[in-house]
C-alpha cells in the first residue's frame, strides 16, 4: 500500500519514490524538468503528470527536497540555521497551496559566517537518510555540480562547505579554449590519477596545469580522453585536497554512478578510509525519515 512520495527536485533534475509503509519503494520515476526550466505555475502539473503515470490517487501526500524549496522555485521554504540537528527538517516544512493534495517543502540550511557563507538545499535530507538509516557520523562528501563536504556530529550538522567542482569542470571543458580537445565520452584512468596526484601534492600549480591540457594536444602529446580525464582528476584532486586537511583520517562518500567511481578512486589514493554509499538511498531514507514525522502512522 503506497504511504507517500517523495521527491528530490535539483536544479537540473527531477525523481520521485512512492514508498509504502514499511519505506520500500514501490516504484520510481526520473526527468529532467529540473527548478531552472520550469516557472512557479509550472511545478505543479509536471509533479501531478509524474504521479498520473504511476497510478498515485490524490489521497496520497507528498513530500519534497531539494531545489523547488529555493527563491526562485515552486515556494521558498527558508533555510535553518547551524548547527542543525537533522531530526528537525520536518518542523519546518512548508506546505504548498494544491487543490487535492498534502504537498510538503523541505528546508535547505545555511550557514551564515561572515568568513564562510554556505548554504545547501537537498543535501540536508540524504544527510538526514545517512544518520538515521546508516548512522553516519563525522565527515562527509556529497559530490555533484556543487559538491558539499558536511561534518555531521551525533546527528546535528556540525558546519559545511561546498566546492564548486563540477561547474567549473563544466565551464572548462564546454566554454574555454580547452573545450576544442576535451573528449570526455573516454575515461583515461592513468590520466585521472596523474591529475589527482598533481592536485594532491602541487595545488598552488593549477593553473599551469589547465594550460599543459591545451599544448598538450596542439604539440600531439595528448589526445581528448587523456585532457578530459586529467581535467576531472585536477579538480577533483584539488577539492579533496582543500577538504583533507579538516576531514580526518576517515570520509563517508555519498554519491551514485561515474562520479561515486571517481571520487572513490581518488580518495583511495589519499590512504583516507572511505565508506561509500548511495545518493539515491540517502536521499530516500530521508524523505521517509520527514515523512513519518510529517505523517504519523495512526
Amino acid at each position: 500500500m503506497i504511504r507517500y512520495v517523495g521527491v528530490d527536485w535539483g536544479t537540473s533534475s527531477f525523481r520521485l519514490w512512492v514508498i509504502d509503509a514499511d519505506g520500500q519503494v514501490l516504484s520510481e520515476r526520473k526527468g529532467s524538468e529540473g527548478m531552472s526550466t520550469l516557472t512557479a505555475t509550472q511545478f505543479g502539473p509536471v509533479l501531478e503528470a509524474h504521479l498520473a503515470a504511476l497510478d498515485v490517487g490524490t489521497d496520497v501526500p507528498v513530500v519534497i527536497c531539494g531545489m523547488a524549496g529555493a527563491r526562485t522555485g515552486w515556494r521558498e521554504a527558508r533555510y535553518l540555521d547551524l548547527p542543525l540537528p537533522l531530526d528537525r527538517l520536518a518542523e519546518s516544512a512548508i506546505r504548498v497551496p494544491h487543490d487535492s493534495r498534502d504537498i510538503r517543502i523541505l528546508p535547505g540550511v545555511a550557514q551564515r559566517a561572515a568568513s564562510a557563507p554556505d548554504v545547501m538545499r537537498g543535501e540536508e535530507t540524504m544527510l538526514l537518510g545517512a544518520v538515521r538509516q546508516f548512522g553516519v557520523d563525522g565527515t562527509v562528501c556529497m559530490p555533484g555540480t556543487h559538491s558539499k563536504w558536511a561534518v555531521i556530529e551525533k546527528g546535528v550538522l556540525a558546519r559545511f562547505e561546498t566546492a564548486m567542482t563540477g561547474e567549473i569542470f563544466a565551464l572548462l571543458s564546454r566554454q574555454s579554449t580547452l573545450s576544442h580537445f576535451v573528449d570526455a565520452a573516454k575515461f583515461d584512468g592513468e590520466a585521472f590519477d596523474g591529475g589527482v596526484r598533481a592536485a594532491l601534492t602541487h595545488p598552488e600549480s593549477l593553473l599551469r596545469d589547465l594550460f599543459h591540457l591545451r599544448a598538450g594536444p596542439l604539440l600531439d602529446l595528448m589526445e581528448g580522453a587523456e585532457v578530459a580525464s586529467r581535467l576531472s582528476g585536477l579538480l577533483i584532486g584539488l577539492e579533496i585536497a582543500g577538504a583533507q586537511a579538516k576531514a580526518g583520517d576517515s570520509v563517508t562518500l555519498i554519491a551514485s554512478g561515474v562520479l561515486a567511481d571517481r571520487y572513490m578512486r581518488a580518495l583511495d589514493g589519499t590512504g583516507c578510509l572511505v565508506r561509500r554509499l548511495d545518493a539515491d538511498d540517502a536521499v530516500c531514507a530521508g524523505l521517509s525519515a520527514s515523512a513519518a514525522a510529517l505523517w504519523p502512522t495512526p
